[in-house]
């Protein structure tokens, strides 16, 4: 007895090393999530201090501020086709150096035209960033741990946003010339750094198997599971899901192993259940930003500014407030979305988005229509809390969930691809919300503003109670045929996955010569 004990004890300790292997590959692969979260905090203070040296005007500031995500649509449209030719790992170092030459052209910008051109090249890496990421922490994660770690890009980013601010409020100090330059320029070392570091890591197993390099792949899943059974049955899990016999010839490629006709898969000719992945994923995507998240971020110090905080370094102070805010909720979110599902950390974010707007603007409304220095203190208040309980509700939910959820539905064949068309659609809507916050806030007021965002926050609850089902717990290799149940599969709880114990048995059996 003694001695079974002690083996069950060493298969747990073996068991928690190889966790940690997956969640250190993970980790690694969503820094490059760091550098984008970087870019969108620094420019947020940075724009303040550019407006002054380079006397841009509002027009000016916005379409710097929504460029970026104009070219992280090229960036994510081709990131599919080139993660799927080169493979997840060269895709990840290839967006580092991207970012590496558009944070240089920034750093050294002498004047507007070529901080613009800076800041589309590092929209081009930021829509790599946001596709490779989230789907090569997808594709080495097991199912129990998948919905964490695939959440790993957005703390990543939100982390990233924190460095931001925090730069900004360091180096405002430095001369004007210098200061933003400085806080634009830091993010080459760390893109640098990444671009040779990421070697480091394995290549994702899935991606092995569909260019037939299953030896490859077997050697990762080994170094993953925990024991040889379960790295076997994934093997076999993987292969079929490519498109591959169990017992197929090394060197066997799977079908659409280069990404050709995906497109026409997902566009031209979808059978009902890519049709509804399809739905399903662009739409979290789409309502991602329609909840008013990347207006409150970038554009975070004229809301304080409006809401009656003063000074500079105040509203700088403020900004680092909201972005630990988000760290830590997003934190939070990565311990719960695989123990309570996707759908009720959702849709319970979304009742939090939904109350902290209509306050937002309801405070926001009362402060405008007072007088200078005399609004109502509890408007004043309500304000910048609402601020910060937004930012909290988002990060708790919609942000972690959306990348989670829209990484792990589509199947291996057509992951990277629906992926990237996901990523563009996000980056789209991210465009046209931060390139028309201010002149939306100037037409109707920033108070009713936040009033419409609030409205599409409802619209986006809907959306996603009635047409994307849970996927909590199941396998990547399974999650298609949660979506083969119809748009009304969320009415009841889906199957638990039992299957996974007779693959597990079956697969054993093939993979055994």
């Amino acid at each position: 007895m003694g001695e079974e004990e002690q083996r069950n004890c060493n298969g747990r300790k073996e068991g928690r090393k190889k966790s940690k292997y997956a969640v250190a590959c993970s980790i690694v692969g969503s820094i490059i999530s760091i550098l984008m979260g970087y870019d969108t905090g620094v420019m947020s203070g940075a724009m303040l201090f550019i407006k002054d040296d380079l006397k841009t005007n509002d027009a000016q500031v916005q379409v710097l501020a929504g460029i970026l995500n104009i070219c992280a649509l090229v960036g994510s449209l081709t990131a599919g086709r080139i993660s799927d030719w080169v493979g997840r790992r060269r895709t990840i170092s290839f967006a580092a150096c991207i970012f590496f030459v558009g944070s240089v052209l920034m750093g050294l910008a002498p004047n507007f035209a070529t901080l613009l051109v800076g800041r589309c090249v590092a929209g081009v890496g930021v829509g790599y960033a946001l596709m490779i990421a989230p789907v090569y922490a997808a594709e080495i994660a097991s199912a129990e741990s998948r919905g964490a770690l695939s959440s790993l890009p957005d703390i990543c980013i939100s982390l990233g946003i924190l460095l931001g601010y925090v730069a900004n409020y360091l180096l405002a100090k430095l001369p004007l010339i210098y200061g933003w330059r400085a806080m634009l320029g830091l993010g080459a070392l760390p893109s640098a750094l990444l671009a040779v570091g990421v070697f480091a890591m394995p290549e994702s197993p899935r991606w092995l198997v569909m260019q037939g390099r299953a030896e490859e792949a077997l050697a990762v899943l080994r170094r993953e599971c925990e024991t040889e059974d379960e790295a076997q049955v994934r093997l076999a899990e993987i292969k079929t899901a490519a498109g591959l016999a169990v017992d197929s010839a090394p060197g066997v490629a799977a079908p659409k192993s280069s990404g050709k006709g995906v497109w026409r898969e997902l566009f031209v000719h979808p059978t009902p259940p890519v049709r509804r992945i399809l739905v399903a994923a662009l739409g979290v995507h789409f309502f991602n930003h329609l909840t008013g998240i990347e207006a409150v971020l970038l554009y975070s110090p004229r809301i304080f500014k409006a809401a009656g905080i003063a000074t500079r370094n105040e509203i700088l102070g403020a900004t680092v407030g909201v972005g630990v805010t988000k760290t830590v909720f997003i934190l939070a979110a990565i311990l719960l979305v695989d123990r309570i599902g996707r759908r009720r950390l959702y849709l319970s974010s979304l009742a939090g988005i939904i109350a902290s707007l209509a306050c937002l603007g309801l405070g926001l409304t009362v402060v405008e229509r007072s007088a200078p220095h005399h609004a109502a203190q509890w408007a004043v208040v309500l304000a910048i809390a609402t601020v910060f309980t937004f930012v909290a509700s988002f990060s708790i939910g919609v942000g972690p969930v959306t990348w989670t959820y829209s990484s792990e539905v589509f199947p291996l064949r057509l992951r990277a691809q629906g992926t990237s068309v996901g990523v563009a659609i996000n980056r789209l809507i991210n465009a046209t919300v931060s390139m028309t916050f201010v002149s939306l806030y100037k037409a109707m007021t920033i108070g009713g503003a936040f009033f419409l965002f609030a409205g599409l926050s409802v619209v986006a609850a809907a959306f996603f109670y009635f047409l994307c089902p849970e996927t909590q717990g199941r396998p990547l290799e399974e999650i298609e045929q949660v979506f083969s149940h119809g748009w009304c599969a969320h009415r009841g709880k889906v199957p638990a996955v039992e299957m996974r114990k007779s693959t597990v048995a079956e697969g054993n059996a093939k993979a055994q010569p």
